[in-house]
C-alpha cells in the first residue's frame, strides 16, 4: 500500500453496510460482509481508484454502545476496542465518510459519531445507505439534523449512486501531490511477507501487535476476535517486513457460521501469498491435533517457517519439556523450523523472532549454483548409495535448481527414488547450502541410463 496516498476512513455504527460501501469502492469484495452487527472489528486498509485520483480506504469496525441492550459485559469490553481502533482511523484520515442507514432513521449513536466528527478539522461526506428506489429518496433529510452538511443517498448493496458518492469523495480529498522518484520509495512489491497463524485464541494477536509496535489488531481473549487478514509493513535494520495478522483457522467441521468460513478463506489466502509464517502454538495447551492439520496445511504452502511456543512463561520445567517433545513427535515434518518459545504479552524473547526471519527469508530466496548443487549431490551417493531396486540401484544423473522462493531442485534419475532417500538428500543439502529455516521441493524425472 502506497503510503503518501489519501485517506478515507468509512465510519459508523454497526450493520449499515460500511463494508459493503467499501467493497463498492474497491470494485470487488474484500471486506468480510454479513447481516449481523460487529463483524469487522479490526481496521483494514484497501486500495481504490475514481475518476483518476488513487486513495486508501480504511474499513473500520462499529461503535458498539456499553449500554446497548444484550451486550455481555466481554462484549462491552470488546467494543471499546472496536471503538479505539475506529477513532485511530479517524485521526489518520484526510477524510471520513459516515455512514447511516435510512430504514433507522437516526440513532443514539448516529447523533453522537456525527457530534464528535463536528468537533474536529477532518472534512466529513454524510452517506445513507440503503436507499434502494426513489421511493426513500425524500427520507435522506432528516439527516440533515446530523450537522455534517448535505447527505448523499446510495445503495451500496446494488450500487445506487455510488458514483455521486465517489465523485464527492474525490473532490473532498486534498490535492494530488507530485509524483516521488520510484527509487526514494520506502516500501515496493516484493517485500518479504510473513503470515502470523494458529488456532483461534493463541495470542496472534497481541504477537502481532508486539511486532508491529502499535496495537494494529483489536486483541482480546474471546476466539476469533479476528475476523480478516490485516497486514502492515515495518522497517527494520535489515529492510523492511510485511506482516499478516489472520484470523484463527479451525477444521472445517468446526466452522459453524457463514462469517467463520470465510475469515478461515481469508486466512488460507494470507498463507498461500505469504514468503514465511509465524506459526503460533498455545505452549499452555501444548500441540493438538488442530495444529497438526493446520501445520500440514501451511507446510503445504511451501513457506519458510517459525514455529512460535507463546505463553512460555506461564510454563515450569517439566511442563516446558513435555511441550518440546510433542513438537519433536507430532510436528517432525517441519523439522527444518526452528522452534522459539516467547511471551507475546510480555515480550519476553520476541526480539528473536526478527533474525529468525531473516535467516528464513535468506534461505527462501537461496540460489545455488549448478556446479555446486551435483557436487554436493554427487558426494552424498558416494558416501550413502541409493537402495537397490529390482536388482538395479537408481542413479542420480544430474541436477538442477528450477526456482526459489521456496529452493525447488529437480533430480533427474535412473530409476524412482524412495522417500527415505529424498529425505537424506535434503538433509544434506540443508547442511551443506545452510537451508535451514525454509522448505525444499525435490522433484524426480526419470531418464534412461
Amino acid at each position: 500500500m502506497t503510503a503518501d496516498l489519501p485517506v478515507v476512513a468509512i465510519v459508523g455504527r454497526p450493520n449499515v453496510g460500511k463494508s459493503t460501501l467499501v467493497n463498492r469502492f474497491v470494485g470487488r469484495r474484500d471486506a468480510i460482509v454479513q447481516e449481523k452487527p460487529g463483524v469487522t472489528r479490526d481496521r483494514k486498509e484497501f486500495e481504490a481508484e475514481w475518476g483518476g485520483r488513487t486513495f486508501r480506504v480504511v474499513d473500520t469496525g462499529g461503535w458498539l454502545a456499553a449500554g446497548e441492550s444484550g451486550l455481555t459485559s466481554e462484549d462491552t469490553a470488546l467494543a471499546a476496542k472496536v471503538s479505539a481502533q475506529a477513532d485511530a482511523a479517524m485521526a489518520e484520515a484526510d477524510l471520513v465518510v459516515l455512514v447511516v442507514d435510512v430504514a433507522t432513521g437516526i440513532t443514539e449513536e448516529d447523533a453522537r459519531v456525527a457530534a464528535v466528527l463536528r468537533t474536529g478539522s477532518t472534512p466529513v461526506i454524510l452517506a445513507v445507505n440503503k436507499v434502494d428506489d426513489d421511493r426513500r429518496g425524500h427520507e435522506i433529510w432528516e439527516f440533515q439534523r446530523l450537522g455534517l452538511g448535505t447527505p448523499y443517498p446510495v445503495s451500496a448493496l446494488h450500487g445506487r449512486e455510488s458514483g455521486d458518492l465517489l465523485d464527492a469523495v474525490v473532490a473532498a480529498l486534498p490535492p494530488a501531490l507530485e509524483p516521488e522518484d520510484p527509487a526514494a520509495k520506502p516500501f515496493r512489491d516484493g517485500i518479504f511477507s510473513v503470515a502470523v497463524v494458529g488456532r483461534p485464541n493463541v495470542g496472534k494477536s497481541t504477537l502481532f501487535n508486539r511486532m508491529v509496535g502499535e496495537d494494529r489488531s483489536v486483541v482480546h481473549d474471546l476466539p476469533g476476535t479476528t475476523r480478516d487478514s490485516i497486514d502492515t509493513v515495518i522497517d527494520t535494520d535489515e529492510g523492511p517486513l510485511r506482516f499478516v495478522d489472520t484470523a484463527g483457522m479451525r477444521r472445517a467441521s468446526r466452522v459453524d457460521e457463514p462469517t467463520e468460513y470465510y475469515s478461515t478463506v481469508r486466512a488460507l489466502q494470507s498463507v498461500d501469498r505469504a514468503d514465511a509464517v509465524l506459526f503460533v502454538i498455545d505452549a499452555t495447551e501444548g500441540v493438538t491435533h488442530q495444529d497438526q492439520r493446520l501445520a500440514e496445511r501451511v507446510d503445504g504452502a511451501g513457506c519458510a517457517m517459525v514455529i512460535v511456543l507463546n505463553k512460555w512463561d506461564l510454563l515450569d520445567a517439566e511442563a516446558r519439556d513435555d511441550v518440546k517433545y510433542q513438537v519433536r513427535q507430532k510436528l517432525h515434518f517441519l523439522g527444518y523450523a526452528p522452534v522459539l518459545p516467547i511471551s507475546a504479552l510480555t515480550g519476553r524473547r520476541v526480539h528473536q523472532l526478527l533474525p529468525a526471519l531473516r535467516q528464513a527469508e535468506t534461505a527462501y530466496h537461496r540460489r545455488i549454483p549448478t556446479a555446486s548443487l551435483n557436487r554436493v549431490l554427487r558426494d552424498a551417493q558416494a558416501a550413502h548409495p541409493p537402495p537397490i531396486d529390482r536388482k538395479h540401484r537408481p542413479r542420480i544423473l544430474y541436477a538442477t535448481q528450477g526456482a526459489a522462493d521456496p529452493p525447488t531442485f529437480t533430480l533427474f534419475v535412473t530409476r524412482t527414488l524412495p522417500p527415505t532417500y529424498l529425505r537424506y538428500l535434503e538433509r544434506k543439502l540443508r547442511e551443506e547450502f545452510d537451508l535451514g529455516p525454509t522448505p525444499i521441493k525435490l522433484r524426480v524425472r526419470r531418464r534412461g541410463a
